[in-house]
């Protein structure tokens, strides 16, 4: 230590005023007025393989966008008209390149939709419907009678090329008028009725066709808008069943109790209660409650969760861990079910309390649910979404 440091200290003790308190260093860190350097460096979109290739790189040649074989241009000719065909050409020779390969192709950054919606087509439940203007209706509107249906088929006929194909019929039956007044009132008539809902649609498939459907299912069909199939492939299964008392003036009556786990496996879980004298129609109600209370949860990967969540109902205590790649679902029997219910394939947890089964199984399901998602970690602190992200070892997101 050189003597001129405790001059230094002299000097500077002396130059600080009597009426402030001097300042003190209690540790050896970087003063706060410094600016902060961040953790992880910053990473471009183009080495996470982000960014879409353009119509400009090498990598975009000619024999991705070739035109039509003679072989394609056959098998369309068998379906479309040649106006058609000389239509479909001069669209796709509009399309530009640049158009072509940054947007024909499903986003994947973090700004993507997380579902795929036709955009062309109205749902009825969240979209406004469109009607037709008010002066498409036309009071005086009636139908036609058999003889004037009889004198349009007798003027087509009258009309019909030599060698007549089906498209003439088709258009016959898609241009002839079954009304007389306003083309518009047939065409494009006036409504208040909204449309109609699509699961309803899916109902009526299933019930107009050959397969016969049971009640329960159908009910179901219309509570949760899931096809007949779709239905059949839910995973249910069956953790809890056990018999019940309830004792009144009457005596004791007995009935049974019964709770079950559905999931497709693809992130949908739910879970259902059934109580009953009888243990089919407990099982039928557990099953049925199941499946309408699914609910979709957040999966990293479509493998695991994000990070470690811990649920608790009553006494019961649930902490479920992530874990990496190839680890497996290490855990009691009753969470093992709904993960396969669920469609985890890597996780870890632990009951630390009380291990009430019932209990052990809505907690499960509500650690589950409460997930938070990096997206709200990064708004929430305002930095990045990298900052916040998981990396493994190899160095996968």
């Amino acid at each position: 230590m050189s003597a001129s440091r405790p001059i230094q200290c002299l000097f500077a003790k002396a130059k600080t005023p009597s009426r402030l308190c001097p300042r003190r260093t209690f540790q050896t860190g970087t003063r706060l007025q410094a600016r902060r350097t961040p953790k992880h460096k910053s990473i471009k979109a183009s080495d996470l393989g982000l960014i879409k290739r353009k119509a400009s790189d090498p990598e975009l040649t000619a024999e991705d966008l070739r035109p039509y074989s003679e072989n394609e241009k056959a098998a369309l000719a068998k379906r479309y008209t040649p106006e058609q065909l000389a239509a479909i050409e001069a669209g796709e020779a509009a399309v530009d390149l640049n158009d072509l390969a940054e947007q024909g192709t499903a986003r994947e950054d973090a700004m993507r939709l997380n579902y795929l919606d036709d955009f062309s087509s109205i749902h009825p439940v969240v979209d406004k419907p469109v009607r037709a203007p008010e002066e498409n209706y036309d009071p005086n509107l009636r139908f036609k009678t058999e003889d004037e249906l009889a004198g349009d088929l007798t003027n087509w006929v009258k009309d019909l090329p030599d060698e007549p194909t089906r498209l003439d019929w088709m258009k016959f039956m898609d241009n002839t008028r079954l009304t007389v007044g306003k083309p518009e009132a047939e065409l494009n008539p006036r409504s208040y009725l909204a449309p109609e809902i699509p699961k309803l649609d899916i109902l009526k498939r299933n019930v107009t066709g050959n397969e016969e459907i049971d009640p329960a299912t159908r009910r179901l069909m219309r509570q949760t808008g899931f096809d007949s199939t779709d239905i059949r492939r839910i995973r249910v299964k069956q953790l809890i069943q056990h018999r019940v008392t309830n004792q009144t003036r009457l005596g004791r009556i007995a009935s049974y109790y019964y709770l079950a786990v559905a999931g497709n496996g693809k992130g949908l879980i739910g879970i259902g209660e059934g109580k009953s004298s009888e243990h089919e129609e407990a099982r039928q109600q557990a099953r049925s409650a199941a499946i309408r209370n699914m609910q979709p949860i957040p999966m990293y990967e479509g493998r695991t969760i994000f990070g470690d969540v811990k649920g608790k109902v009553s006494a019961t205590e649930v902490e479920l861990m992530t874990r990496p790649p190839g680890f497996g679902v290490r855990c009691q029997s009753l969470i093992f079910e709904i993960c396969r219910c669920a469609g985890i394939q890597d996780m870890a947890a632990r009951v630390p309390r009380s291990r009430n089964h019932m209990n052990t199984v809505k907690a499960t399901l509500q650690a589950l649910l409460s997930q938070r998602l990096p997206e709200e970690i990064a708004r929430a602190r305002g930095r990045k979404l990298v900052d916040v992200r998981k990396v493994y070892y190899g160095g996968n997101l």
